[in-house]
C-alpha cells in the first residue's frame, strides 16, 4: 500500500522522472552492487522484525508466569517460576541485542554498497559530461554560459547522486520494510492492522499536493543558482575591467539582487518543508494512538495479547521513519529528475563532426585551396563570409587584412578547423579537410587566436602546451620565447620560466600574452601556422623584430597572418583583403599597390617601410 502511494506521488510529474532512464547504463555497470545492496536491505529488515516478536514472547511469558505465580501457593514452586522467567527474559534480551547487532552490521554493508555505488556513478557521470563538453562545437559555447556548464557538472550531478544513493537506498528500505512489517502485522490481527493503516490515505494526499510544490520550487532554485554561478564567474573573469571602471558597488548591488532572489526561493521551499514534515509525523503518530486504543479493547475482549500490543507499537515505530522519509525521498527524486533533464539537454546536443568520423590522415605537400566558402554564425542572418575563394602554395606567407569586422578572424577559425563552412570547402592537396581526421589536421597546425587564452600555470608549461614533450629538447621553451622576443622579459621574472602567471595570464601585459601565445605556436613547428592579429598589442620595435623572425621562419610552413599593420607586407608572398565578408583584393604586395583599392590606401596612410 505504501509503495502504491509512493508510485502515485511520483506519477504526478512522470515526464521529468522519465529523464532518469538515462542512468540505466550506470546501473547496469554497477548491477552487482545494486543486487547486493538490495540483499543487505532485506536481511537487515528481517533482523529488525525478530526483536518485535521476541518482545511479544517475553511480555506474554511474563504475563502468564505472573498469573501462575499468583495462583501458586507453594513457595518452592513460586521460586522455580521466578527463576524460569528470569532465565527466559535474559535469553530473549540477549537475543534482541544479537538481532540489533546483526541488523547494524547489514545496515553498514547496505550503506557501503549503495552509497559507494552512487559515488562511483557520480565520478563516471562527471567524467562523461566533461568529455562530452569537450566534443561540442563552437556554437555550443556561444549558446551556454560558462557558469551554466559548471552548474551542470557540480550542482546537477550532485542532485542526481542523491537519487542514485540515498533515495534509492531509502526506496529499497521503504519497500522491504513495508512488505515484511505488514506481513507480520496481518499475521497477528487483520482488524488492528487496518486501523493502524487508516491515516495513510490522508498522508498520500498530503504527499501528492506538497511534492508538486517542492518540485516547482526546487526547479526555480536550481535555475537561480545557475544565474548566480554565471554572474560570479563573469565578474571575477573581468575583475580588472570592473575595477578600472569603479563598478564594484554596482556589481555588488546586482549580486545582492540575484542572491536575494535565490534566498527568497529557498525560503519558499523551506516553508513548505516546515509544514510538510510535522504533518507527516502527526499522521504517523495517529497509528500508534490507534494501536493502543483499539488494541487495548481487543486485549480486554481476549482477541489479542498484551505482547501483541507491544509488538504492534514496535512495528509502527519501524514504519515511522520510512513513511516520514517518503516526502523527503520523493523530493530527492523530483530534484534529481529536474537536474537530469538539464543534463540530458546538454547530452542531446550534437557532437562536433570531427568526433563522429574517422577521416583520412592529413597530407599537405602542394596546395591549400579555399573554394566558394560561406559561413554564417548561428542566430545571424548576414553571412560573416560569403563565397570566399583563393589558393596558396605550400610554404607561402599569406597576409590577411581588411576593416574591423570584415570576417578575417572567421576565416582564420575556418582554416584552423575550429568551425566548419556552411557551404564550399577547404581543400588540402585536393582533399576536403572535413574528410581528414581532425586530430591529424590539428597535429600539423598551430593556431594563435585573437583572444589569447593562458592557463594558470608556469610560463614554460604555457609555451609547451599542446606539444609532444618526449620529442622536445630542454631549451625548446627558451628558443621559442626568443623567436617571439619574450626571452629577455621572462628572464627578468623572479622565477623565470617557472613563474606562475595566474588565471588567464592576469599577471602579464597584453603584449606579453600575445608573444607567449606566439611562442606556443612556434614550438609546434607545424605545417600550417595561423596567427589572428597576434601582434596588435606589441610596440613597433618589438613587432619588427618578430616580423623578421617570421619572414625567415620554417620555409616549409604555410603562414596565414591577420594584421592591420602592413610593415611586413613586402616580405609576404600573397595578400588577401577582406571587406564586408568578401575578398575584394588578392595578389602580391606590388600588384595591389599598383591599384587604388583599400590595400594601397592603407599602406600609403601607414607610410610603411619594408623590413630589411
Amino acid at each position: 500500500m505504501f509503495a502504491k502511494l509512493y508510485h502515485f506521488s511520483l506519477n504526478h510529474n512522470s515526464e521529468p522522472v522519465k529523464s532518469l532512464a538515462a542512468l540505466n547504463p550506470y546501473f547496469i555497470k554497477y548491477k552487482y552492487r545494486l543486487i547486493f545492496g538490495l540483499l543487505f536491505v532485506v536481511v537487515s529488515n528481517l533482523f529488525a522484525v525478530f526483536p518485535a516478536q521476541s518482545v511479544r514472547n517475553v511480555l506474554d511469558l511474563v504475563k502468564s508466569s505472573l498469573e501462575a505465580y499468583q495462583q501458586e501457593t507453594n513457595a518452592t514452586l513460586q521460586q522455580q517460576i521466578v527463576s524460569e522467567v528470569t532465565g527466559r527474559v535474559i535469553y530473549f534480551s540477549v537475543l534482541i541485542l544479537a538481532f540489533a547487532l546483526i541488523k547494524g552490521v547489514f545496515m553498514y554493508f547496505m550503506r557501503q554498497t549503495l552509497i559507494v555505488m552512487s559515488r562511483h556513478i557520480e565520478y563516471d557521470m562527471k567524467n562523461d559530461l566533461y568529455s562530452h563538453f569537450q566534443k561540442m562545437p563552437q556554437s555550443f559555447y556561444r549558446k551556454y554560459a560558462t557558469g551554466d556548464l559548471m552548474a551542470r557538472l557540480s550542482e546537477d550531478v550532485g542532485r542526481v547522486r542523491m537519487y542514485i544513493g540515498p533515495a534509492i537506498m531509502y526506496i529499497m528500505n521503504l519497500t522491504v520494510t513495508i512488505v515484511i512489517v505488514l506481513w507480520a502485522m496481518f499475521s497477528v490481527n487483520v482488524k488492528l492492522t487496518l486501523w493502524v493503516l487508516a491515516p495513510l490515505p490522508v498522508l498520500s494526499y498530503l504527499i501528492f499536493k506538497v511534492n508538486t510544490l517542492i518540485n516547482h520550487r526546487s526547479d526555480a532554485i536550481q535555475e537561480q543558482l545557475s544565474t548566480i554561478s554565471s554572474f560570479v564567474q563573469e565578474s571575477f573573469a573581468g575583475i580588472r575591467v570592473l575595477k578600472a571602471y569603479a563598478l564594484e558597488k554596482t556589481f555588488l548591488k546586482h549580486f545582492e539582487s540575484v542572491n536575494r532572489e535565490y534566498h527568497d526561493r529557498n525560503m519558499a521551499l523551506t516553508k513548505v518543508d516546515a509544514l510538510f514534515f510535522p504533518s507527516m509525523v502527526l499522521l504517523t503518530g495517529l497509528s500508534s494512538l490507534f494501536t493502543i486504543w483499539i488494541g487495548g479493547q481487543m486485549v480486554i475482549d481476549g482477541k489479542v495479547t498484551v505482547g501483541n500490543i507491544a509488538e504492534f507499537v514496535i512495528y509502527v515505530n519501524m514504519l515511522t521513519w520510512p513513511v516520514t522519509s517518503l516526502g523527503w525521498t520523493t523530493s530527492l527524486i523530483q530534484r534529481a529528475a529536474a537536474s537530469q533533464t538539464r543534463i540530458n539537454e546538454f547530452l542531446a546536443y550534437p557532437v562536433s563532426a570531427e568526433y563522429t568520423q574517422e577521416g583520412r590522415p592529413f597530407v599537405f605537400n602542394y596546395e591549400l585551396r579555399v573554394q566558394q566558402v560561406t559561413y554564417t554564425y548561428p542566430g545571424k542572418k548576414t553571412p560573416a563570409l560569403s563565397e570566399i575563394q583563393f589558393s596558396v602554395k605550400k610554404g607561402s606567407k599569406v597576409l590577411v587584412t581588411g576593416p574591423t569586422g570584415s570576417g578575417k578572424s572567421t576565416l582564420m577559425q575556418l582554416l584552423a578547423g575550429a568551425i566548419e563552412p556552411d557551404s564550399g570547402s577547404i581543400l588540402a592537396d585536393g582533399y576536403d579537410i572535413r574528410e581528414i581526421s581532425r586530430a591529424s589536421y590539428r597535429h600539423h597546425l598551430a593556431y594563435a587566436p585573437q583572444d589569447v587564452f593562458l592557463f594558470s600555470d608556469t610560463i614554460e608549461e604555457n609555451i609547451l602546451f599542446g606539444s609532444d614533450r618526449q620529442t622536445l629538447e630542454s631549451n625548446t621553451a627558451a628558443l621559442a620565447a626568443g623567436q617571439a622576443d619574450l626571452h629577455a622579459t621572462i628572464e627578468q621574472f623572479p622565477q623565470g620560466y617557472q613563474t606562475i602567471i595566474g588565471e588567464r595570464g592576469v599577471t602579464l601585459s597584453g603584449g606579453q600574452k600575445q608573444r607567449l601565445a606566439l611562442a606556443r605556436a612556434f614550438v609546434k613547428q607545424a605545417d600550417i601556422l595561423v596567427l589572428d592579429d597576434t601582434l596588435s598589442a606589441v610596440d613597433t620595435a618589438t613587432e619588427l623584430r618578430i616580423l623578421n623572425e617570421l619572414a625567415n621562419w620554417n620555409k616549409n610552413c604555410t603562414l596565414f597572418m591577420v594584421t592591420h599593420r602592413l610593415s611586413i607586407a613586402p616580405l609576404m608572398d600573397f595578400i588577401i583583403v577582406i571587406e564586408n565578408g568578401q575578398i575584394t583584393e588578392q595578389g602580391t604586395h606590388h600588384a595591389l599597390l599598383s591599384g587604388n583599392g583599400y590595400y594601397a590606401r592603407l599602406y600609403s596612410s601607414q607610410s610603411a617601410t619594408p623590413v630589411c
